[in-house]
């Protein structure tokens, strides 16, 4: 079995393992100076698109503002003087292209949408801009319509998902 000797050898590297565990953790928010950073603004997530889904930019919108808030500790507030302002415009949302066939028959459709983001960063005065867009496959057999239904969900979630990473990650 083991000897005295080994148990507390053991309880010291143990000790050591859990205390260097500090410098070896994830965070989602990398690069931001929170000492800095203490207030952000998400605005209305316009939708320019030439098609307009009149629930899309809504939902996006809240659910930005949810993963913000669920993701940091700034506190948002509605004014533009918010040490971060995200704006951003939804630009493309397109049906159009047919992504499987089967004998000469369109299997699968697929809808592509894009979102332009800005993000002004007043504790730093710099701006960044960035697109994001996600294509989302949906059977040929339904409309684009009826695959909105099933669809918007996902579109919400990885969109706000890919812009939260975009402006807190640093990959």
């Amino acid at each position: 079995m083991f000897s005295k000797k080994h148990i507390s050898l053991l309880t010291v590297l143990f000790s050591l393992l859990l205390a260097s565990c500090g410098i070896y953790k994830f965070n989602d928010t990398g690069g931001m100076d929170f000492t800095k950073v203490k207030t952000i603004k998400v605005g209305f997530i316009e939708n320019k698109a030439s098609y307009v889904n009149p629930q899309l930019a809504p939902k996006f919108t809240d659910r930005l503002q949810l993963r913000v808030l669920t993701g940091t500790k700034l506190t948002r507030i509605n004014d533009d003087n918010a040490d971060i302002v995200v704006n951003g415009t939804i630009v493309t949302y397109d049906a159009t292209q047919t992504v499987g066939i089967s004998g000469q028959q369109a299997t699968t459709n697929r809808l592509t949408v894009t979102a332009r983001m800005t993000v002004r960063k007043n504790y730093d005065n710099t701006t960044d801009d960035f697109t994001v867009s996600r294509s989302f496959d949906f059977p040929a057999t339904a409309s684009l319509q009826q695959a909105e239904g099933r669809l918007l969900d996902d579109i919400v979630k990885n969109l706000s998902d890919e812009v939260f990473n975009k402006i807190f990650s640093n990959w």
